[in-house]
């Protein structure tokens, strides 16, 4: 199968044998790209650093600490987060059963780098 060489892609200053490691499947484009779109969305963002804030904290706390944010939207986008593993749902089996949230491993290991894009941001003229 013939390559079209006019795709911007190729303009890549990459040699032919790293063009692979980058842009492939498994590429580092790839990759970045699937953590975009895990953080994608109106409310991730604002819940993740309110729950880096706090280690644990209930839904009707986020409705109250998050502005604008719907309960419907608030479930929506927990639900999301924790299906890609950056939060945790606990549930507390008690007289009056609860759920809290909190940050996974793998949700913390992502701050420092939601907090190196904030700091590019605040340096860096748009």
């Amino acid at each position: 199968m013939e390559v079209d060489r006019t795709i911007t892609h190729f303009k890549v200053p990459i040699s032919p044998d790293h063009r692979e490691a980058c842009l492939g499947p498994d590429g580092a484009a790839e990759h970045v790209i699937r953590v975009i779109k895990m953080i994608q969305g109106r409310w991730k963002l604002p819940i993740l650093f309110r729950l880096f804030a706090d280690p644990s904290m209930r839904s009707a706390q986020l409705i109250r600490d998050i502005p604008g944010i719907s309960q419907k939207m608030l479930t929506q986008h927990l639900r999301e987060l924790e299906k890609d593993h950056l939060i945790e749902r606990i549930e507390f089996n008690e007289k009056r059963p609860h759920v809290e949230y909190r940050l996974s491993e793998y949700g913390q290991k992502l701050m420092p780098i939601l907090f190196e894009a904030r700091l590019f941001s605040a340096k860096n003229p748009s």
